[in-house]
């Protein structure tokens, strides 16, 4: 009887550790939101001398990230689609605000320190998920 339960101790141990150590769905994972993907963002100033730049973003999430390292990008999109988004580049700073709807997007943006100001629209590209 004792050779016949250290037998069972180790598969058993085995068993549970396995059951353990495996990831399951319950492992933290990021929500899925439904405007997830790339989205091209056309940035024009209407006040101030800062400029009109096209940039690209992901949202993964609803969280929002820049897609190149020549500027940093963060916020969040809720799930009504409203907006709200710091950029960062070029020794300059802004905030936005807006709405994304479906495919598409618009807004506007202030620079951190005043002087510019404009509004920003929005489209997702199809197929770069």
């Amino acid at each position: 009887m004792k050779v016949l339960s250290r037998l069972m101790i180790a598969p058993t141990f085995a068993v549970v550790l396995l059951l353990v150590c495996t990831p399951t769905n319950a492992a933290r994972r990021v929500s899925a939101s439904p405007y997830d993907g790339t989205w091209s963002v056309a940035i024009y100033t209407l006040r101030g001398d800062c400029g009109s730049v096209r940039v690209a973003v992901r949202i993964v999430g609803g969280r929002v990230y820049s897609e190149d390292q020549s500027y940093r990008a963060s916020g969040g999109v809720g799930r009504n689609g409203v907006v709200r988004v710091a950029v960062s580049g070029f020794g300059r700073s802004a905030a936005g605000s807006g709405r994304l709807s479906g495919n598409s997007g618009s807004g506007s943006w202030r620079s951190s320190r005043g002087e510019c100001s404009g509004s920003w629209s929005a489209s997702r590209r199809v197929g770069y998920y």
